[in-house]
């Protein structure tokens, strides 16, 4: 019996699909491939792409509290005698602070700094020649302190102070010192300030390199440097100002 049907078994024409098939799929992973090599090195060539920035801040801070330090010494080769004359000094300087206004509460009295020579003698020049002077064996230091929180009117007082010390032969050397917040309290918004202030000079070279700024790959923060100065009140009176400053350098990702 014949059949009517027609039927196509012949082995080329399959060979020939499956070769079709194949080349395809393996142009389609090629393209596939490339694409993904293609990102990858763009990846990589945008990592390497970088600006690195520094920016600065400053900030002012204003002296919470000013403190005057008296100091005064005596010597001689009598210890007994010498320390009965710093007594003396010391509480006729404590007398004067309290006339003029001081309680006893502000004023800090310290420990007495004895010094002792053992030696009667030291070589010096004089006249071109090394000689034997009598020096005396031992010193007494007594200092003394007054605290304010007046600080536009701190130096005037000390200045003051002084020349009152002198008239009374009770002459004294007088420094004057200031306390200001904690460095801690402001260093959070003094490196948040300056990593501000970096960011904005790195867009401006992103912008001008027609690139786009990315995350920060490293950052370094210089040191704190503090500098004092003064700053004239409306009322004439001088504030001491005390200036923070740092420098960090970060390093951005260019997009």
């Amino acid at each position: 019996m014949e059949s009517t049907g027609f039927t196509n078994h012949n082995p080329e024409n399959k060979g020939v699909a499956k070769t079709i098939i194949l080349s395809f799929s393996l142009l389609l992973g090629l393209v596939v491939l490339g694409f993904f090599i293609f990102q990858g090195l763009k990846t990589f060539s945008d990592k390497d792409r970088v600006v690195t920035v520094n920016g600065l801040a400053e900030m002012d801070m204003k002296a919470t509290s000013a403190t005057i330090t008296l100091y005064f010494a005596f010597s001689g080769d009598d210890f007994q005698n010498v320390f009965k004359r710093t007594e003396n000094k010391k509480g006729a300087i404590v007398d004067y602070l309290t006339n003029i206004g001081y309680s006893k509460n502000d004023i800090t009295i310290s420990n007495v700094d004895v010094s002792d020579r053992q030696k009667y003698y030291e070589t010096r020049m004089q006249n071109g020649e090394q000689v034997q002077v009598k020096i005396d064996r031992y010193t007494v230091g007594q200092s003394l302190t007054v605290k304010s929180k007046d600080v536009e009117t701190i130096e005037n007082k000390a200045a003051q102070i002084k020349l009152d010390l002198v008239t009374k032969d009770l002459t004294a050397n007088i420094t004057t010192t200031y306390s200001y917040p904690e460095l801690n309290s402001i260093k959070p918004q003094l490196i948040a300030e300056s990593t501000k202030n970096a960011r904005i000079a790195g867009q401006q070279f992103a912008a001008d390199s027609q690139a786009k700024l990315g995350k920060i790959k490293t950052a370094s923060q210089g040191q704190i440097s503090l500098s004092e100065r003064y700053l004239y009140g409306e009322g004439g009176g001088k504030q001491r100002v005390q200036k923070a400053r740092v420098v960090s350098e970060i390093v951005f990702f260019l997009e």
